[in-house]
């Protein structure tokens, strides 16, 4: 919700700051989004008079001109056919920077004669399309004045995040109410100048109480539709609304200024009376936004005679909307129940400034007076004489109140406040507080249901920052954990990567339908996505994490490590299965390049497994039992790639280079490995209470041995080590590779593997015989995975 300063101060007498009001907003729970001061842009740009024209002695088609901006003549070259002598225009100085294109003027030769910055056009300014010509001011424009100034430029703009439930905000007239009771101001009295009419009111009715209890119109005949006043239409540009004709301008207005939505049709182009009704099932309308919907029976539409003309609430028809030459209207101002603009926007995929007020619920109190400002707009700006006004249905004005004690803004709010004060902020807000307490809500007040609601307003209108910190009491002694199991895992592997300096990333659990079909496909689709590239649920953590490693490195960043705790979405049986997992993505360089390590180390598989080993242990599974087997999934490079197992099938891992293709689809290049760990796949620690054994080392040294094998080549690493670890179960604490050798003096399909191995004597020291025999068995168990022993 934007709006302007001077916007809020019609309805808002007050002397305080921009700062204390943005400061205001943001304290009584109206987030302030951003404050743009439109004058900065213009900052440069003066009031000036053309003295002279004449023609370029270098170009038919431009002219050299004399200006005076303030300061004395200056020279400038223009080619807009209307700039002449005496026309008074708006004139960019060198130095200032062109809003339509960031072009920064400066004095330059253009064919040869020198010009000192340009004469503007509306499109260059960005005030308009018309570009056909230099802006033209009246007579009577002040030479030399900052045309942001002369122009009314110089509003700031406040734009404010309005939360769901506080539909009365989505006008300014409701946000100046809430800074009234907040004590910025004086809230100003509406003046409404009703409109008796004459003659009979337009032929409209409801026929969908449900939809559409209330339906209110008056017709207005013999207007002229034109150009909105400049200080209409200024607001609206300052907002981000487009400017588009007189008739058109004042049913926004009145929506941002007030918060009531209007329609206006172009009488001449209606078959017969309105209603509002029930679509019929397939029936269609071509709607203002230039494309055509089939309605179905749930939906609530204004139709004529012969064809639909509004989906009610939401947006009108083409064919019934205003043009130029309109000159009879009808002026629709209806209540529309929210939930059923709410299911047909969703069906329908269709948004619009209508339905964020409608779905939220409009004040249905405001029928007659919304009518009665929109109507008087028309007559005062387009003339015409007004109808009588044409009423069908009711409003739901069913009075609410709810019974409130006082005391409960301490117990419930955490801050007390006298009981006269909390009387004072409730009428200030608009309700109305008996005697006995018996609150009565207003009719823009939908969403307070309760007592609770009520403790809501009074505190945060007296100040959300006032209500003090208090902790929590804590029972004596230790508190009993109630973290789960599957907690404590992600707890461990969350410290454990962040140890290891990686970054946590959180991304998006829905991610666009081609990055899911990159992997795999997603089964799981999101019914209402909030945007068409976000429709489906993710079926890895990788595709999040790739989008953000690109981001990085394509911000400058040399080495990219992140990782993300999350959910997988998969299919279990026909139904969605959410999976623990965490991903990692590294990319780009390992090692930057230095004096002592030369080029720079990018990432391989080998970085991938070391991090999925070391977030295992940190998880608790048993590392030392997993097996590295192939079939990492399409999405990993099908030779640099493994898993990690727990026998055949029990996957805990998958780890790698990430496949060229995903690569090519996430415009990624170099080198990319990721890692997934499946957490839910770890299995359970038998409970051993929550204290942990006491650290016991080994009274004796442990004791290193190397050997040497010939090894053939289809043999791994992890198959040998295995063997060699198994040989002595007790002694043997440890087998590892410590250099792979191929090529002189190995035999063709052979390799050369050293293995270390780590003995550990318990209550004695190993004898030269402990050792030869423990030695032999090693050999032995290699013998079996076809290794010999290297001479």
């Amino acid at each position: 919700m934007k709006l302007t300063l001077s916007w809020l101060k019609d309805h808002l007498d007050t002397d305080a700051s921009l700062d204390a009001i943005v400061e205001a907003l943001t304290r009584i729970g109206l987030e302030v989004e951003g404050v743009e001061d439109p004058s900065a842009r213009l900052t440069g740009f003066t009031v000036a008079r053309v003295l002279t024209a004449e023609r370029h002695p270098q170009a038919d088609k431009l002219q050299v001109l004399s200006v005076d901006a303030g300061d004395g003549p200056l020279q400038v070259v223009c080619g807009a056919p209307n700039a002449r002598a005496g026309l008074i225009g708006v004139f960019g100085r060198p130095g200032a920077e062109v809003p339509a294109n960031g072009m920064v003027l400066k004095v330059a030769a253009i064919r040869g004669v020198e010009s000192n910055g340009m004469m503007c056009s509306t499109r260059e300014l960005e005030l308009g399309d018309d570009h056909d010509g230099i802006i033209e001011l009246p007579a009577d424009a002040p030479v030399g004045t900052a045309f942001a100034d002369y122009a009314g430029l110089s509003d700031p703009v406040i734009d404010i995040s309005i939360t769901p439930n506080r539909q009365d905000c989505m006008g300014v007239r409701g946000i100046a109410r809430d800074l009234a009771a907040a004590g910025v101001g004086m809230l100003k009295p509406l003046a409404v100048e009703a409109v008796a009419g004459e003659g009979p009111g337009p032929d409209v009715r409801t026929d969908d109480a449900a939809g559409c209890p209330a339906f209110y119109a008056q017709s207005v005949r013999g207007l002229t539709n034109g150009a909105a006043p400049e200080w209409m239409a200024r607001r609206l540009r300052a907002v981000g609304q487009k400017p588009i004709s007189t008739l058109v301008d004042i049913t926004n207005y009145v929506s941002i200024d007030l918060g009531r939505p209007l329609h206006v049709y172009d009488a001449a182009t209606l078959s017969g009376g309105l209603v509002a009704r029930k679509a019929r099932g397939g029936e269609q309308v071509l709607a203002l936004n230039g494309r055509t919907y089939t309605l179905d029976e749930t939906m609530t539409v204004i139709a004529d005679a012969q064809k639909v003309h509004d989906i009610g609430g939401i947006m009108g028809g083409e064919e019934s909307g205003v043009s130029g030459s309109t000159t009879d209207v009808v002026i629709e101002c209806a209540f529309f129940d929210p939930e059923t603009i709410a299911r047909t926007g969703q069906k329908l995929a269709l948004t619009s400034d209508a339905r964020q007020r409608f779905e939220r619920g409009v004040d249905p109190a405001f029928l007659d007076d919304g009518l009665a400002i929109a109507t008087r707009l028309v007559l005062d700006l387009c003339g015409g004489t007004a109808s009588r006004v044409t009423r069908s249905g009711e409003p739901p004005l069913a009075p609410r109140a709810h019974a409130y004690d006082p005391a409960r803004s301490e117990t419930l709010g955490g801050l007390a406040i006298p009981a006269d004060r909390q009387r004072a902020i409730l009428e200030s807000l608009g309700f109305t507080v008996a005697n006995d307490w018996q609150v009565t809500v207003p009719t823009w007040r939908r969403d307070i249901d309760g007592p609770a609601d009520l403790v809501e307003e009074v505190i945060r209108i007296e100040g959300l920052d006032k209500v003090p910190s208090t902790p929590l009491p804590r029972p004596a002694g230790v508190a009993v954990p109630t973290a789960t199991p599957e907690q404590r895992i992600e707890r461990r592997v969350r410290r454990a990567a962040a140890a290891r300096g990686m970054d946590e990333a959180v991304t998006w659990s829905f991610i666009p339908e081609e990055q899911a079909a990159a992997f795999g496909g997603a089964p799981w689709r999101v019914a209402n996505p909030i945007s068409e590239l976000l429709k489906v649920m993710r079926p890895s953590l990788l595709p999040g994490l790739l989008s953000a490693a690109e981001r990085n490195l394509r911000q400058g960043a040399d080495g990219v490590r992140l990782f993300e705790i999350g959910r997988r979405y998969l299919d279990d049986k026909g139904a969605p299965k959410e999976r623990a997992t965490l991903g990692v993505v590294l990319a780009g360089d390992r090692r930057p390049r230095g004096w002592r390590a030369g080029k720079a180390t990018p990432f391989d598989a080998f970085d991938a497994k070391a991090e999925a080993l070391a977030l295992l242990a940190a998880a608790g599974a048993p590392i030392d039992n997993l097996q590295v087997m192939g079939e990492a999934g399409a999405a990993f490079h099908p030779g640099r790639s493994g898993t990690l197992r727990l026998g055949p099938k029990t996957v805990l891992a998958a780890f790698g280079a990430v496949h060229p293709a995903i690569l090519k689809a996430f415009d990624l290049s170099g080198a990319v490995v990721a890692v997934e760990l499946y957490l839910d796949a770890i299995p359970a620690k038998r409970g051993a209470g929550f204290m942990r054994a006491a650290y016991a080392p080994p009274a004796l040294q442990p004791v290193r041995r190397d050997f040497a094998f010939l090894v053939p080549e289809a043999v791994t690493a992890e198959a040998l080590t295995r063997a060699v670890k198994g040989a002595d179960k007790v002694a043997i604490v440890r087998a590892r590779v410590f250099d792979v050798f191929t090529g002189t003096n190995v035999a063709e399909g052979h390799k050369s593997v050293a293995v270390e191995i780590v003995l550990q004597p318990g209550e004695k020291s190993f004898t030269d015989a402990d050792l030869k025999a423990i030695s032999d068995k090693v050999v032995a168990a290699a013998a079996k995975q076809g290794a010999q022993l290297r001479g």
